[in-house]
């Protein structure tokens, strides 16, 4: 099986809807909220690589916060085609996540939590399903995330406690315009040549009904490790990404 590492628009819808829930003044919030997400992309890059084989995804997830704690849980899927292409079965992904947002200080918020992706069925000699532990420091629109895997890594051999660090910016340029800057090292663990660094530069527009966010993607990912069995093209490959999202 040829090393095949999963891939991005999660991180963009999933902080799209909390930016939107961040707008709401805190005095009118309830205790408890629930909101739902659907998004359809021309490419699901996570991590800068391709999972559907640099072709369209469908996305859609839900999301529970209980705003007096700050404590939150979710699940989230998306259409994807790596786990059968790298000789398993399954087109699904499941990501299910619970964790804590809170702030430090009025500059300074965090975000801890646990994350574990579930590939149904994916059948691959090294089970796919992954969990890793994330912590994120947010100050003003800037922020530093490390994710660690208490698992092996996507079906990568003895790759266990590799990890994920995540520098980023979302900066508010206009009204409902926000530019999206990122940068990603993926360490893999006992496996050099498997390890990258990914990064992002896009811009965000709501637009009321739903939200529309174009980002040009890259990596300097191995070719040959990131190639799909597929079709040999290079998954890592830097791309122009399209995407529509929708909170409710």
């Amino acid at each position: 099986m040829k090393k095949i590492l999963v891939a991005a628009i999660f991180p963009t819808v999933f902080s799209v809807g909390y930016v939107q829930a961040q707008e709401v003044k805190p005095e009118m919030k309830s205790d408890n909220e629930i909101s739902f997400n659907a998004a359809l992309t021309s490419d699901y890059r996570y991590r800068g690589i391709s999972q559907t084989r640099l072709q369209a995804a469908l996305q859609g997830g839900a999301d529970y916060v209980h705003n007096p704690s700050g404590l939150y849980a979710g699940a989230w899927f998306s259409s994807i085609k790596w786990t059968k292409d790298a000789g398993g079965g399954g087109n699904l992904e499941a990501d299910l996540y619970a964790g804590r947002r809170g702030e430090i200080n009025k500059d300074i918020s965090y975000d801890i939590g646990v994350l574990s992706y579930v590939y149904p069925s994916n059948g691959l000699t090294t089970d796919a399903n992954t969990s890793e532990v994330y912590g994120q420091l947010t100050y003003g629109p800037a922020y530093v995330k490390y994710s660690h895997a208490v698992t092996n890594l996507f079906g990568i051999s003895d790759s266990k406690n590799s990890g994920y660090l995540d520098l980023g910016a979302n900066i508010d340029v206009a009204a409902g315009l926000t530019l999206n800057i990122h940068a990603g090292r993926q360490q893999v663990k006992n496996n050099s040549a498997s390890s990258y660094t990914d990064w992002k530069i896009g811009i965000t527009k709501d637009f009321g009904v739903l939200t529309g966010a174009v980002a040009v993607v890259g990596t300097n990912a191995s070719e040959t490790s990131y190639a799909s069995p597929a079709n040999g093209k290079f998954l890592g490959k830097t791309a122009l990404i399209v995407s529509f999202s929708k909170t409710f």
